[in-house]
């Protein structure tokens, strides 16, 4: 037993499925419940974007609340701080002689470093680590992690009839917390700002239920690759992406439903895409930080650059292609873009713009509600030609993509795509206007 423990909160904002929480609430006889907000995340980084954008932000803190609600009812508080990490873990420790320190798997590689830079700073603590945000744990892989299969099919044929590990239900009691841990305030979102999802962990749980209390999966192979209407995908990426629900409660509700209606290819798909989903995670472990090198995981560089005007172009919407520019408006409003809607983006933004992918995949991590750092970074690399994808360096015909996906151009319509279609470059290499 430990006198204090300490969880972190962080991609996992729930009680339910929590392993790392279970076993700290078995564990300690007091336990802090930490969230950090970074102030770095809200300032410009190296590609010209924030690491959080306000509608991913206003997410977050809808998240946020809910759990804070959620711990109230069990005589506990989510202490909040707005500084590093390292640095609110640091000053705790000291302040109450923390002495055991628990948090879920995340899968960045800057998240990994300030667990290891903690474990460093302070190596007589006790610190556990446990799989929640997976469909399978590590020690479920049937391979070790250096091992990781080089492609997604390789990776699928090996774990798809692996067993599920039952979810865990919320703990009903939590040890309490020691006395006079203050919060910090944190940044807010302007008023205006809304959106059609609602963060957090009830919110999270009605819409798995109504979900898949519908007909929907048993179709979703069909209308899955629409541009828009919120009933053609499932939607559950910004609550898979904040923790507000885990893996594998989505794919325990699926395998209720085909229980019930019966498996079919769409039903399929959907845990196919769950798979796509631990398939990244595992690679952002397997890889560290090569997921964020411009020659990704095939130290081959592609032949891209940065050219300023093309990047803004892009990012504001006014590129010579409509379709490109309808998907960039209904992302800046609404910080949501379909599947097919950010492929055609990043392959746009690769292949026509021959822009570094960085930069994109940067402005996404800005831009997305359901911003995930595995999945975002995976997917650029991917389509970059720079990671897990054998074809390497596909490319979207842009023309073709819309008559399949917009043939009567409501999509561009509704996204105003054609408003500024403006010529690709307006200056030269170096600069200089070039004449019309």
């Amino acid at each position: 037993m430990h006198r204090l423990g300490l969880f972190w909160f962080q991609q996992d904002l729930r009680l339910s499925d929590q392993p790392a929480l279970t076993q700290a609430c078995a564990e300690c006889d007091q336990l802090i419940l930490l969230y950090c907000a970074e102030p770095g995340w809200f300032s410009p980084g190296r590609y010209h974007s924030k690491r959080m954008g306000m509608q991913r932000w206003r997410f977050l803190m809808d998240s946020l609340q809910e759990l804070s609600h959620q711990l109230k009812h069990r005589q506990q508080h989510l202490v909040l701080r707005f500084q590093s990490p390292v640095e609110a873990i640091s000053q705790l420790i000291s302040q109450y002689k923390v002495d055991a320190i628990y948090q879920s798997r995340q899968p960045g590689y800057y998240e990994a470093r300030q667990w290891q830079q903690l474990q460093q700073r302070f190596p007589y603590l006790s610190f556990q680590t446990l799989d929640s945000n997976t469909l399978f744990s590590q020690q479920q892989l049937p391979f070790a992690l250096k091992d990781l299969p080089a492609s997604f099919s390789q990776f699928r044929k090996q774990v798809e009839n692996l067993p599920l590990r039952t979810a865990i239900a919320a703990p009903q009691r939590l040890p309490p917390a020691p006395k006079g841990v203050n919060n910090d305030q944190l940044p807010g979102y302007p008023a205006w700002l809304s959106s059609v999802f609602s963060g957090g962990e009830y919110s999270a749980q009605q819409h798995l239920q109504r979900y898949f209390a519908s007909t929907r999966p048993g179709f979703y192979k069909e209308v899955r690759n629409a541009l828009d209407g919120f009933d053609n995908s499932t939607k559950f990426s910004p609550w898979l992406a904040a923790g507000c629900v885990s893996a594998r409660q989505v794919a325990t509700a699926l395998h209720g439903f085909e229980a019930e209606h019966g498996r079919n290819d769409s039903s399929y798909w959907i845990y196919f895409e769950l798979l796509w989903r631990d398939y990244f995670h595992w690679y952002s472990h397997r890889h560290g930080k090569a997921l964020f090198l411009r020659q990704g995981i095939k130290q081959r560089a592609p032949l891209t650059s940065f050219y300023p005007q093309r990047f803004r172009a892009w990012c504001e919407g006014n590129t010579p292609f409509p379709l490109v520019n309808a998907c960039m408006h209904q992302l800046k409003q609404t910080g949501y873009l379909s599947n097919r809607g950010r492929q055609l983006v990043a392959s746009c933004f690769v292949h026509e713009l021959q822009l570094d992918w960085r930069y994109g995949a940067a402005w996404f991590e800005q831009q997305l509600i359901d911003y995930d750092v595995a999945i975002n970074w995976g997917n650029w690399q991917y389509l970059a030609g720079v990671g897990a994808d054998p074809r390497g360096h596909r490319q979207f015909n842009l023309a073709k993509q819309q008559q399949l996906y917009d043939p009567d151009g409501r999509f561009i319509r509704q996204w105003q795509g054609e408003a500024n279609t403006l010529p690709l470059d307006s200056v030269d290499a170096a600069d200089w206007p070039c004449s019309g």
